[in-house]
């Protein structure tokens, strides 16, 4: 699935993301919107990791819709 996707059916996904992200609120999945540099911000905020560690777990969550 690609970004596009992920985009146009964020209020689908929300429960997905939220159960891969547990850590996310319900306020940073409607501040996120559908973007993924603010998706990759809000888990580097919440699990403390480094962009590149954001960036590929997002991609690895992709490859597995």
């Amino acid at each position: 699935m690609n970004w596009d996707i992920v985009k146009g059916k964020w209020a689908q996904l929300t429960g997905d993301v939220k159960a891969k992200w547990g850590e996310l609120t319900d306020d940073d999945l409607t501040q996120i919107n559908g973007e993924r540099e603010k998706l990759a911000g809000k888990i580097q905020e919440r699990y403390g990791i480094a962009k590149d560690e954001a960036e590929k777990q997002i991609d690895a969550y992709l490859k597995d819709k």
